[in-house]
């Protein structure tokens, strides 16, 4: 491996693992914290990346994005277990499981923003300088497009089930009905640009923000 792709691996993957990761624990930190303790029962209210590793979402879909150098990359963990039914609130408090994710993406991004002018520093060499400045970079990309793509209004996504907290129920049970089918209809959107161009004023307008 040319130490070229190497760096390009590490200042995309070291984001990309610290976004979906933080991601799926924070969904389960809330879930626990209004009373379904599911995700620390199988472990999963760790910072340890291990557990979290799904081996196609979070390892071999975001490198062969690298090396094909995609305009995107895209990644995802093992999505942290959670059980609606032990919810103190189900219908409130999984609005608010929901949105923990992209809620903690958005406050990542914010940091890394705000660590962008700190590492321009003369006591770090270019190289290292370079390299963490990459990071940071990445990071307030990876993250602000992570929460955006949660944020689209299909189920199982986050904003499917934020968007069935607070609909009326016969709105609700509609869509929990299209959520067998929610991962096709993501893609279709994905494949017809549909989704790209919804969200891309959005993006634009948050990257604006932080950088």
């Amino acid at each position: 491996m040319s130490p070229t792709l190497f760096q390009e691996i590490l200042v995309w993957a070291v984001p990309v693992l610290v976004a979906v990761i933080l991601h799926e624990v924070a969904h389960g930190l809330v879930a626990y914290m209004l009373g379904d303790p599911t995700a620390k029962e199988a472990g999963r209210l760790t910072l340890n990346p291990l557990p979290h590793i799904d081996l196609f979402g979070t390892v071999l879909l975001p490198l062969f994005l690298v090396v094909v150098q995609a305009p995107f990359l895209f990644g995802y963990a093992r999505p942290v277990p959670v059980n609606f039914h032990r919810l103190r609130d189900p219908r409130r408090d999984m609005v608010l499981v929901a949105a923990a994710g992209p809620v903690t993406n958005l406050l990542l991004a914010a940091a890394f923003a705000a660590a962008l002018p700190l590492l321009w520093v003369p006591e770090l060499r270019p190289a290292a300088q370079s390299i963490a400045a990459q990071i940071a970079l990445r990071g307030v990309l990876i993250n602000v497009v992570l929460a955006v793509f949660n944020l689209l209004p299909v189920p199982p996504l986050d904003g499917g089930r934020v968007l069935a907290g607070v609909v009326p129920l016969p709105a609700a049970r509609l869509l929990a009905r299209l959520e067998p089918y929610g991962m096709l209809i993501v893609v279709a959107l994905l494949a017809t640009n549909v989704a790209s161009v919804a969200m891309r004023p959005i993006i634009r307008v948050l990257l604006g923000w932080l950088l």
